[in-house]
């Protein structure tokens, strides 16, 4: 590794940027989760979406803020440390690393399960390993080949979502694949009402829709390596939010339309039946490819953003210093390793438990999400009490409707974990979550980096 370029390239394009948050947020929280939201809600699932999708528009606004007027690399870690205090930057910089690994993990188990469409006697943790593999290379490239490979990677999921939308409202309105005879939508209150479940069906399926949005974030740990921050920031998330509510309710809305909701995710992927529905005799084939890049470029945003919180830890002095290393191309390559090296207990889960890992590490994840997610918001409130009076007013990126939505935001956060204490399968999130966190406070202060840090602190303390 060579150490003397230590400084992130500044390589990633207006382009790469919005593509990357998208891919990383389409990724098997829509191609496999929904299919297990759709069972727990019924069609009410578009509700779901579409409120957790406004709150995630407000979380990202409230990073924006932030970002636009102080764009560095590690970003929400960095904000938590300025406003919320050297321990709060740290658990929120480790804990996002290992909410992604956790992610990968969701996303190479994600791997294996589609590759049994095309080999069913291969055991799936040789599939997540493979992916782990490759996935590791790849973060290797100079960062404008990555986001290069990323982009192409997120717009092979767009390009056949967009088309099954395009596609199913043909079906819905003219009958297109149904012999002339146009579906219409009343599959969406025929079979038990919109609410077949009640809306505890809807509150159940929050965890899995969050889960879904997961990776959103990715616009602001990118903001290290963009060419022009501001321009390039505000307009990935204003156009992020409306892409995401029009991929994931639009697409559920045209599932949910042709199919009777209890009749999704039991036979495959929600996606490969309306493909076949249409009349597309490869279509399991060509979706089981679409939903297996869907999966791999979620994993490839996650170790790309794992290895620069690393390196910004490591810049902290509060992970080892290797980490701070960056190859030729200007890449963390330690950090990347170090990532790739504890995704192997994905491949290990793979081996001993594959029937559960998806639910726990989904669960997981959601957990690691809402400390991120709060600690953007906290970190929001924080950053405007330490403007002066006037500044405010002066910044070039808002959020709106400011301070309600961040409380509303914050509110909303705190019910979705609540409500992961009331079913089994996501009960381990609050087992495993807090004990890392609290693993976390105890390395904290057994390493003596509070010594450093509150003198460090105390001497930059924002006013």
């Amino acid at each position: 590794m060579s150490e003397h370029n230590q400084e992130l390239q500044r390589g990633l394009e207006p382009r790469h940027i919005s593509l990357m948050s998208l891919g990383a947020a389409i990724g098997v929280g829509l191609f496999y989760g929904s299919a297990k939201a759709i069972q727990m809600a019924g069609p009410g699932i578009l509700l779901a979406y579409a409120f957790s999708g406004m709150i995630m528009f407000f979380i990202m606004r409230a990073l924006g803020e932030m970002a636009v007027h102080n764009p560095v690399a590690g970003s929400f870690s960095r904000y938590a440390r300025n406003y919320l205090g050297p321990l709060a930057g740290y658990i929120t910089g480790w804990n996002y690393w290992f909410l992604w690994v956790i992610t990968c993990m969701a996303e190479i188990t994600a791997v294996g399960i589609y590759m049994e469409f095309w080999y069913p006697d291969v055991p799936r943790w040789i599939w997540a390993l493979a992916a782990l593999a490759i996935m590791t290379t790849v973060n290797f490239l100079a960062v404008k080949f990555f986001g290069e490979l990323e982009f192409w990677f997120a717009m092979i999921k767009i390009v056949a979502i967009i088309f099954m939308i395009i596609v199913g409202f043909g079906m819905i309105l003219f009958g297109f694949g149904n012999g002339g005879v146009a579906t219409g939508i009343s599959n969406l209150w025929e079979n038990g009402g919109f609410f077949p479940n009640g809306f505890t069906g809807v509150l159940m399926s929050l965890q899995m829709v969050m889960f879904a949005y997961l990776g959103i974030e990715l616009i602001g740990v990118t903001a290290g390596e963009v060419k022009n921050p501001e321009k390039t920031l505000t307009k990935a998330i204003d156009t992020v939010f409306w892409r995401i509510l029009i991929f994931y309710v639009g697409a559920l809305f045209v599932i949910m339309s042709i199919y009777p909701w209890d009749q999704i995710g039991t036979q495959g992927s929600p996606f490969v039946l309306t493909f076949e529905k249409i009349g597309i005799p490869a279509a399991a084939g060509i979706i089981n490819f679409v939903v297996l890049t869907a999966a791999l470029s979620s994993c490839n945003g996650g170790i790309f953003s794992t290895g620069r919180m690393l390196f910004n830890l490591a810049e902290q002095g509060e992970a080892p210093k290797s980490f701070e290393k960056l190859t030729k191309g200007g890449v963390p390559g330690f950090a990347i390793m170090a990532t790739g090296g504890a995704l192997l207990i994905g491949v290990v889960l793979n081996y001993l438990v594959p029937e559960k890992v998806f639910m726990y590490v989904t669960s997981i994840s959601t957990f690691g999400a809402i400390w991120t997610w709060s600690m953007i918001l906290l970190s929001q409130l924080k950053f405007r009490k330490s403007l002066k009076p006037g500044e405010s007013k002066k910044l070039k990126y808002k959020l709106p409707l400011y301070p309600f939505t961040s409380y509303l935001s914050l509110a909303f956060l705190v019910l979705v974990v609540g409500l992961m204490a009331f079913f089994p399968d996501t009960r381990i999130a609050l087992i495993v979550g807090p004990a890392w966190i609290l693993l976390l406070v105890g390395i904290y202060y057994g390493k003596g980096y509070h010594k450093k840090n509150d003198k460090t602190y105390a001497d930059h303390k924002i006013s």
